[in-house]
């Protein structure tokens, strides 16, 4: 329990900009704790899938080739893909989830430091290829460094997924499988 009022804690700060332990005031948006628990609830059960299906692939040795490594992250893809018929956009990143994320956006690209980064985002950024959940992240675009001023807000995610930016679209990738697990709407000022 004290992780999840942590986690309130800094959720509320990100948002109101203060967190006393009293009753919040009354706010404009929606309280974004039960949709922050319900993705990190999707997380873990999509991880918990992805080690079970990880663990029946042969282990990779630590002199692994890059054919080997890309031959595996394949097979784990297409093991996920079969495990998840139904996947769609928006089963981790629902409508109330992008609403928080893109308040939380809004907060990180205010005033010049903020175009700053969202200069430094957009340099590196691989445009808007076609993207579609459950499929390979393009063999042809590069993976961008996702700034810690970005990663600091999100929810933390373990070694095994990754967030990135698509154009205007934030990612949530399966790091091992080289997948997108979903993605939102564009959600990086225009």
């Amino acid at each position: 329990m004290p992780k999840i009022r942590a986690v309130a804690c800094l959720l509320m700060t990100a948002l109101a900009g203060a967190c006393s332990g009293r009753a919040a005031p009354h706010r404009a948006h929606p309280d974004p704790v039960p949709a922050v628990r319900a993705f990190e609830a999707r997380v873990e059960e999509y991880l918990v899938l992805h080690r079970e299906l990880e663990a029946k692939l042969p282990k990779l040795g630590k002199e692994a080739t890059p054919e080997e490594i890309d031959k595996n992250q394949r097979e784990l893809g297409a093991l996920l893909q079969a495990a998840r018929p139904n996947a769609r956009k928006g089963e981790f990143f629902t409508p109330e989830m992008q609403q928080f994320i893109a308040r939380l956006f809004d907060q990180v690209f205010q005033g010049e430091s903020g175009k700053n980064l969202l200069g430094s985002i957009m340099d590196e950024n691989p445009g808007i290829p076609q993207i579609a959940v459950d499929q390979r992240y393009p063999d042809a675009v590069p993976l961008s460094t996702m700034p810690p001023e970005i990663l600091s807000v999100l929810p933390k995610l373990e070694e095994d997924m990754e967030y990135r930016f698509v154009g205007r679209r934030l990612v949530l990738m399966d790091a091992h499988a080289h997948t997108i697990v979903d993605f939102t709407d564009e959600l990086l000022p225009g």
